[in-house]
């Protein structure tokens, strides 16, 4: 598009024409996946709102993408073709633009198209975390070219389906298969877990933290419903019981109400301890029968 000057002087009125021009119609993103939709954005300038639209989809090798028709907005036009389930890699997508009432016209970029994406087989490699553990994520992936980046999220899942985004870091795509790592940290106040004696108040249960991952591929999420299966977060508990003159409650029979109602009963060691492992998270009560040695 030329640069607009204006050299005429500023104390009397003027009247001046200005040119429409099609200043860009590109892709949103740089590879268009077979059986999914495309965005496509173009960019105009001076053609006025409400100005009428038409694009049409094609590929190098003949493939049709469809049609859009619409309506330009502040010199900005969204919207998006559906790529076909049989397009074959090496295949090259692009749009044309046309805006007949203002004598425009003009083409797309072209971008690389890639057959349907199929993922399947996501897992843990684990069923529970603890704090620090290194868990890998995996899952086959078909109809991507190797070295390709994709994107993977974690969820924490929730029962009534708010599920919480945790974090997202990009993965490669490595001959049909995703592998990567992540630590596993709980940042949270493990306090503010409801119990299941508080939760039965409201006719629920106990519920652990838990998580799944998802794989986005070009504007599809794979992995919504949960197919990697849920993650479950377990935590470990350690008690140290002394009598009021400071000594160790030795060998002591312990009972602790966990998280989720059950319970673990036992003897504290010589120094009055306990450490458990793989507990549910969230608060416990402790109940100590102390014996006092008698002379």
């Amino acid at each position: 598009m030329p640069d607009l000057k204006f050299i005429k002087s500023t104390d009397s009125e003027h009247e001046i024409k200005l040119t429409s021009h099609l200043v860009y119609a590109t892709w949103t993103k740089g590879v268009a996946y077979g059986g999914q939709k495309a965005r496509v954005e173009v960019g105009t300038a001076f053609v006025g709102n409400g100005a009428k639209i038409e694009i049409k989809g094609k590929s190098k090798d003949g493939a049709k993408l469809g049609k859009i028709t619409g309506v330009i907005k502040n010199n900005r036009f969204l919207g998006e073709l559906d790529i076909p389930e049989d397009i074959e890699f090496g295949d090259e997508v692009f749009f044309e633009v046309k805006l007949s009432k203002n004598g425009l016209s003009g083409e797309s970029d072209r971008i690389p198209a890639q057959p349907p994406v199929r993922v399947s087989n996501m897992q843990w490699s684990a069923g529970e975390a603890r704090r620090g553990d290194t868990l890998t994520l995996s899952a086959d992936v078909v109809g991507v070219r190797s070295g390709s980046e994709v994107m993977v999220k974690i969820y924490e899942y929730d029962r009534d389906s708010l599920h919480d985004p945790i974090v997202e870091f990009p993965a490669t795509i490595t001959n049909d298969r995703l592998e990567c790592d992540w630590e596993y940290e709980y940042h949270e106040d493990t306090d503010e877990i409801p119990t299941d004696a508080e939760m039965q108040r409201y006719g629920g249960g106990y519920n652990p933290p838990e998580y799944f991952f998802t794989i986005r591929i070009g504007d599809q999420e794979y992995g919504r419903e949960q197919e990697s299966g849920l993650l479950t977060f377990k935590d470990w508990i350690e008690v140290t019981a002394a009598r009021a003159d400071g000594s160790p409650c030795a060998d002591s029979e312990y009972k602790i109400t966990l998280a989720d109602g059950s319970q673990q009963e036992g003897r504290l060691d010589s120094n009055g301890q306990v450490h458990l492992e793989d507990m549910p998270p969230g608060r416990f009560r402790v109940f100590i029968q102390a014996f006092v040695e008698q002379e």
